[in-house]
């Protein structure tokens, strides 16, 4: 158990980080004010004030509420088709040599395929409105897949020798020796999968243009040469981003911390 003067040290440690953070993101945010300053050509750069004011309208309108929320559905629908796709095909890969076999370079395509290209063959397929989807979901499988596969692949000998010892197989050997096994793989696919899936899905929103988007919008403000636009809707990508990276990483901790700890 954590001493008293362990925790205040914790405390202490956390406090310091968060102070020496929040000074780099001042130091930033004020080289960054005085590069526009120095360069002094809104349509090339404008400052955070500028930028934060533009947000700020943005965020007054329902609009700006709606095309997040489409954008976060639609890449939120294909990164959740990613991760259940992504460990189910990971299980059947790891009792099937010949499921792994014709996996392989499948997974290996959709790493190696630059985003670009996968969302022009996609757009020959599906309509404009599910690229994101599929793109996300594209871009998050193989991530999951492998590092499922690999967390399987890891799991200790010994504990599967007792489980046959002791008769245990199925869901009950699932549960009991390849959850605790696999889940720091699965937490580690699933955070970097998150953002990987969210920057693909925007980009391919920008080449497709579906409505009421947020890659809609960052088209629009590169055509109207409109740069404050521009910076207020890449914050917005980037808030969304680190907010969701966030959540995502507290609740897989707080489900691996129950895990561990069930009797």
């Amino acid at each position: 158990m954590a001493r008293p003067a362990d925790r205040d040290d914790e405390k202490g440690g956390r406090l310091r980080t968060w102070v020496v953070r929040l000074a780099c993101v001042l130091f930033w945010l004020a080289a960054w004010e005085l590069a526009a300053r120095a360069i002094d050509a809104r349509i090339l750069l404008v400052g955070p004030l500028e930028v934060l004011a533009r947000l700020a309208s943005l965020v007054a309108t329902g609009e700006f509420w709606a095309s997040v929320g489409v954008s976060l559905g639609r890449i939120g629908l294909g990164f959740l088709a990613a991760v259940f796709a992504g460990t189910a095909l990971a299980a059947l890969a790891s009792r099937s040599t010949v499921a792994r076999e014709l996996l392989a370079p499948v997974m290996g395509a959709m790493k190696a395929v630059p985003v670009a290209s996968f969302v022009i063959l996609v757009l020959l397929w599906v309509s404009s409105r599910y690229l994101s989807v599929v793109i996300a979901l594209v871009m998050a499988l193989p991530i999951v897949y492998t590092n499922v596969l690999e967390g399987i692949r890891q799991t200790d000998p010994g504990l599967l020798e007792m489980c046959d010892v002791f008769s245990v197989r199925g869901w009950d050997r699932v549960r009991l020796v390849y959850v605790s096994e696999v889940l720091p793989y699965f937490r580690a696919a699933v955070t970097l999968a998150l953002g990987l899936s969210w920057k693909a899905g925007i980009a391919a929103e920008v080449i497709g243009l579906p409505d009421f988007t947020i890659g809609e919008h960052l088209y629009d403000a590169k055509v109207y040469l409109d740069t404050p636009d521009l910076f207020a809707w890449t914050v917005t990508i980037v808030v969304v981003s680190v907010v969701l990276e966030a959540l995502v990483t507290c609740v897989m901790g707080r489900l691996v911390e129950r895990w561990e700890a069930r009797p």
